[in-house]
């Protein structure tokens, strides 16, 4: 769990800009407190509240979780050594559907449930070094230290942070009006079909910083390194899937290459659509560097609630997602073990309704189709955007309140989520008036 205290400067940052005339031009959020409308006051006792909650999930943790965890990597076991026995038989139809299935889910799992969680140090505490993030390294071509670079030391801690964390489009979408436009993003719905076919591959580039060693912004010998590590994952990864396996069953090589093809482009693409809205949907916010300034414990859960967002699942779906239809949950407690967010989303939800915060959630279909929305928007200039860069469903900042009579920062005279009702009440009069 990063605290505050522990960061750094990276020269990726940048603070909000300004126009020929010096005057600010808006670039995200750069006060949480007054664009949520808390006090200091109100953040502190929201962040002495959620410490209380991570103190009661860690106490209370024991032989259930141990057993789920179980479960879930015997389950795991079977559907991939099914799969592959399935394969065996893959010049059959019915045999490469039940193979390529279970082939499919087991990677799903192993990818979500398992190495995700895993490597976050959820379960750690069970000290068993075959579940441990230190050494765990999962099914895909990212290298495990890659990953936890850039996910789990930068992403989770700048989150949302423009400039700072490489995650807000990955560095290939333009998925905020904080990035400035260029003509290639007019070829980024290509792009982003690309990135989801191939996205462990996206994520496994996304931490070497190929064009920063290519600048020179980004040692060489660094890179290098990364480069080689990446190297060898590859070699393993392909060898395993697109050789050793196929080449196993003899002469349904060609069938069997198939499947395996098959399983990681559905993984990739599930992986993709899970990740993607948890983090872009219209309520996911941004933040400008201003935000870490000084930033408490308190002011930390708070951008992580602002710049997440959960979509509906039942027990089935909330598995195969590794439980992160509970992403804010996940980024408020990225070390607790993922079969207690459930229940932690509960208490958050009343967190929530206490402090008048919103809860960004909705359907899967829903989330996908914002996201989708913004990705294909912002790939058009700017000129051609109705909303403003301070009000828009994928961009704000707290400058969106300007036309409120209430003063902004006060919890007293509204909170966000009345503030934002409120809003939405102002756009309905105007196009009423028109």
């Amino acid at each position: 769990m990063w605290h505050p205290a522990h960061r750094e400067t990276r020269r990726e940052s940048r603070k909000p800009d300004t126009d020929s005339q010096g005057i600010l031009v808006a670039m995200a959020i750069s006060d949480i407190n007054t664009y949520a409308h808390l006090t200091d006051a109100d953040v502190e006792a929201l962040g002495h509240e959620l410490d209380a909650i991570r103190r009661e999930i860690e106490a209370d943790r024991g032989l259930r979780d141990v057993r789920y965890l179980h479960r879930t990597i015997k389950l795991q076991r079977l559907l991939e050594v099914s799969g592959r026995v399935a394969l065996f038989g893959s010049n059959r139809r019915s045999l490469w559907l039940l193979g390529t299935t279970a082939l499919g889910l087991a990677k799903i799992i192993e990818n979500m449930e398992l190495g995700h969680n895993v490597m976050h140090g959820q379960w750690d505490w069970v000290n068993d070094p075959e579940i441990h993030s230190t050494t765990y390294e999962w099914d895909m071509v990212c290298a495990s230290p890659h990953w936890k670079h850039s996910h789990n030391y930068i992403h989770h801690k700048y989150t949302n942070v423009v400039g700072m964390d490489d995650d807000v489009g990955y560095k290939v979408l333009r998925v905020t009006r904080d990035e400035p436009w260029e003509p290639r993003r007019l070829f980024q719905p290509i792009a982003n079909l690309v990135l989801a076919s191939t996205f462990e591959w996206g994520i496994g580039l996304h931490d070497i910083g190929l064009r920063e060693v290519i600048d020179g912004t980004k040692p060489r010998d660094e890179g290098i390194a990364k480069v080689k590590e990446f190297g060898r994952k590859i070699f393993h990864q392909v060898g395993k899937d697109y050789v050793l396996y196929p080449a196993l069953t003899g002469p349904n090589f060609t069938h069997t290459l198939t499947a395996n093809l098959t399983a990681n482009l559905v993984r990739n693409l599930w992986a993709y659509v899970v990740i993607f809205c948890g983090h872009f949907p219209d309520g996911a916010e941004k933040f400008t560097v201003d935000t870490l300034e000084h930033e408490t414990q308190g002011q930390w859960y708070l951008r992580q609630m602002l710049g997440s967002a959960n979509f509906h699942a039942g027990p089935v779906m909330a598995f195969m997602s590794g439980n992160l239809c509970y992403q804010i949950e996940h980024h408020l407690f990225p070390d607790l073990p993922s079969n207690r967010l459930a229940e932690i989303s509960v208490r958050v939800r009343q967190l929530c309704d206490k402090y008048d915060l919103p809860y960004t959630t909705g359907s899967l279909p829903v989330q996908y189709l914002k996201t989708l929305r913004t990705i294909n928007k912002l790939a058009l200039p700017d000129e051609l955007l109705h909303d403003t860069a301070d009000d828009a469903p994928e961009t704000a900042s707290e400058r969106r309140f300007a036309s409120l009579p209430a003063p902004q920062g006060l919890r007293t005279s509204g909170g966000l989520k009345t503030a934002i009702a409120q809003l939405r009440e102002q756009r309905k009069e105007r196009k009423a008036q028109r």
